[in-house]
């Protein structure tokens, strides 16, 4: 299943990926280690394909490579080397920590009101299954930057376990023979931008020798003892997570009726939802108030207006209208290893295999993220976000993300955490942290029911089990739109490294076919 990656010069290209020096947080060093490794992911073959990675003598982010690029071919409908993503990074010898920006931008010939007809309506399909949907690819350079900033391997053998795939192994050849930067330059490069064009598509040369991925400092927030880092903007993950936490952290919510804890978080989820769709986008291109978004005083503003026996309509928050069904897609992976060294990344192409469309010859599916821009203020995009100026179309801008990979840490334990889930995402990965910091352990924090509220459309889903009978009436009651779950939703990747104790745990989402291996 695999062939030799002669001449692999990957890790020689470099990419030169990298736009300036790292930014990073501080997290206080750690004089312990694990002794231990583990990783998880939503397929079997990939937590395997990473594992051999480390058995070789590879640290995480060696890992995170070997997966990324196996997850391009086994699990071709949540990622590949034609999406993106965000790789959020621990290195445990000095606590620093990053998050690679490996998020696509708008091709240069790209407008704002490119998806819009003569009349200004949307084009049904038009930002989500043409070629014009494609934005610019980031993983290629997001791993580049990993393996030569962080990894100890040469990426020949942190990709060897990826070449299976016929057509994608040639493309991976390809780069072996004239390095990573053909990705982005040269022949490859010109294919590339053919085959999109030749489909409608609005790809240049220019567009691809443009790209860089970036280091950005994590944004770092607190709730009841436990620090909690996650994604920078482009991603509105770490925001609207540690937005949703500070406004929890004006009750007692520890001690709270099953009821009201409900209550409260659904609360907190919409005004953070509400947040994200008026305030949040690439902060290369828009000014945001994020020191006062993430803020205690903020918060309790917030949640001065949140009543503990009553919903708050979404119509009554100053914001923007419309909003649809959320979904799920995408994909993430959590990796420890036994130094300690730490990655949590979520990497997608939008929708299930993206656009749906190939580029003939790379086993490359187009990304459809050009959806994930606010096409026109207050009309929903595939998983009924809305958004308003700040996500506007713009030449080389990177559309705002959900994706919240993410770590905790609370006394003696530490979270790696994330899930795919378009919308759904943030929701996900705040009930993991307060169960997380409740005490579950990492198989129970993946199995929980999940419930979620958007801002608009104003409905709270939730999945079988979420809510008692009872919890449902009085839900309604309060004022709360429901509506349940037609399949479960979210694929929750967690390791969770007890220092106390030297456990750790790596668990795999059951609502899927995940994997996690602890070694």
């Amino acid at each position: 299943m695999r062939r030799a990656l002669c001449g692999m010069l990957l890790l020689a290209a470099g990419l030169a990926a990298a736009a300036g020096p790292p930014a990073a947080a501080q997290s206080p060093p750690l004089a312990d280690a694990p002794g231990r490794a583990a990783i998880v992911s939503d397929h079997p073959l990939v937590t395997a394909a990473g594992l051999e990675v480390l058995r070789a003598g590879g640290n995480a982010f060696d890992a995170a490579v070997a997966v990324s690029a196996a997850l391009a071919v086994v699990e071709p409908t949540g990622s590949g080397l034609s999406g993106g993503g965000i790789y959020l990074l621990h290195r445990q010898s000095d606590g620093f920590e990053t998050a690679i920006d490996a998020r696509e931008f708008a091709p240069a010939a790209a407008t704002r009101d490119m998806f819009l007809d003569a009349q200004g309506q949307p084009v049904p399909g038009l930002s989500t299954d043409s070629a014009l949907a494609a934005g610019i690819p980031g993983e290629v350079a997001g791993m580049a930057l990993l393996a030569s900033r962080y990894g100890r391997l040469p990426v020949a053998r942190t990709l060897a376990p990826a070449i299976r795939q016929p057509e994608l192994a040639a493309t991976l050849e390809e780069l072996a023979r004239h390095g990573l930067d053909s990705f982005y330059h040269g022949e490859l490069a010109a294919r590339l931008v053919a085959g999109v064009r030749a489909q409608g598509g609005i790809w240049t040369g220019a567009d691809l020798a443009a790209y860089r991925a970036v280091e950005r400092a994590p944004l770092v927030g607190q709730y009841r003892g436990a620090r909690i880092v996650s994604a920078p903007p482009p991603s509105s993950g770490g925001v609207a997570l540690i937005e949703a936490l500070n406004v929890l952290s004006q009750f007692d919510l520890k001690d709270a009726a099953p009821l009201e804890r409900e209550r409260l978080v659904i609360e907190a989820m919409r005004r953070a939802h509400r947040d994200r769709a008026v305030y949040l986008g690439d902060p290369d291109f828009v000014s945001m108030p994020l020191q006062r978004l993430t803020s205690l005083d903020y918060a309790a503003g917030l949640a001065a207006s949140i009543r503990a026996d009553r919903a708050t309509p979404s119509a009554a928050l100053p914001g923007i209208g419309a909003g649809a069904a959320a979904g799920p897609q995408t994909t993430h992976f959590s990796v420890l290893d036994r130094d300690g060294n730490r990655v949590a990344a979520t990497i997608t192409v939008n929708f299930s295999l993206g656009s749906g469309r190939m580029i003939a010859g790379t086993g490359l599916f187009l990304n459809n993220e050009m959806d994930d821009f606010s096409i026109k203020p207050g009309v929903p995009n595939g998983f009924g976000l809305v958004g308003a100026e700040a996500n506007a179309i713009a030449p080389h801008k990177r559309m705002l993300s959900s994706v919240t990979p993410s770590f905790v840490e609370q006394g003696d334990r530490v979270m790696i955490t994330g899930s795919p889930g378009g919308s759904l995402i943030i929701g996900i990965v705040l009930l993991a942290t307060l169960d997380f910091i409740d005490g579950m352990s990492a198989q129970e924090i993946a199995a929980a029911p999940r419930y979620h509220q958007q801002y608009l459309p104003d409905i709270v889903r939730y999945e079988p089990g979420a809510f008692s009978d009872a919890e449902v009436l009085a839900l309604k009651a309060q004022g709360d739109t429901l509506q349940p779950a037609s399949r479960p939703w979210g694929n929750l990747q967690t390791v969770i490294w007890d220092r106390a104790t030297g456990r750790v745990e790596a668990a795999a989402d059951p609502r899927r076919e995940g994997a996690g291996v602890v070694e």
